[in-house]
């Protein structure tokens, strides 16, 4: 989930709502990004645009092209492969430092973080998908939570990053596993307070791995012409 911490400026507050608009798909991988629409969308200088636009291709979110202009970077199969490993690596080692490092205010944030997730996730299994965006908010809310107590700003930043990476496909290819995505979340939950490290990394493993699997079975069907590699 994009970073809602904004710098204060108009290029801050504009990079933040570029990012959050590629991720849930508002503005569609590929998809040329042409300055004098965005300009009027979005109410800023043109100068202002490529400032913004120009941090979100070094973040990966955009691509440039000398002569062409900026695009929406592309999803691939591939891509979501190298993401979600990616994703793993990172939440892996930042979740076991939590563990080791975290003390019961870390506890108490996860314990929420995770009982707003739970709250979503149930609505959801009885069959009301209309806060599909709150879902993933919640979702994000509690992995962020989980690595909180890493002791590195910079890995959180890392992290965000990459999770949003990996959102941009959920938003686009993966619906609701279910119970079996809540019943993964209360693990890990229960392997963090039990400061289990070796079980909660195993549970994010299994728990992204799930989703992956999950989207490449739903990509013809759902990925309306994104490329398979």
């Amino acid at each position: 989930m994009t970073d809602k911490k904004q710098d204060g400026s108009v290029g801050g507050t504009l990079y933040d709502t570029l990012r959050h608009d590629i991720v849930f798909g508002r503005l569609a991988a590929g998809s040329k990004l042409p300055l004098g629409d965005l300009k009027e969308a979005y109410g800023v200088s043109i100068s202002t645009l490529r400032e913004s636009l120009n941090r979100l291709a070094a973040d990966g979110f955009v691509t440039s092209e000398e002569q062409r202009g900026f695009f929406v970077a592309p999803m691939t199969q591939d891509g979501l492969r190298d993401i979600a490993a990616l994703r793993v690596l990172i939440e892996g080692y930042a979740l076991e430092q939590s563990i080791l490092k975290g003390d019961t205010e870390w506890e108490a944030t996860i314990v929420a973080a995770h009982h707003k997730l739970h709250r979503m996730e149930q609505r959801m299994i009885r069959g009301d998908h209309t806060m599909r965006e709150r879902w993933k908010q919640y979702d994000w809310e509690f992995h962020q939570a989980l690595i909180g107590a890493c002791g590195s700003e910079e890995l959180l930043l890392l992290h965000r990053t990459v999770f949003d990476k990996y959102l941009r496909y959920q938003m686009r290819v993966l619906t609701f596993r279910g119970e079996v995505a809540a019943e993964e979340h209360r693990r890990l939950l229960d392997a963090a307070l039990d400061r289990d490290a070796a079980t909660a990394g195993a549970v994010l493993r299994s728990h992204v791995d799930g989703g992956v699997r999950h989207s490449l079975a739903n990509w013809s069907g759902m990925a309306d012409g994104l490329p398979a590699r």
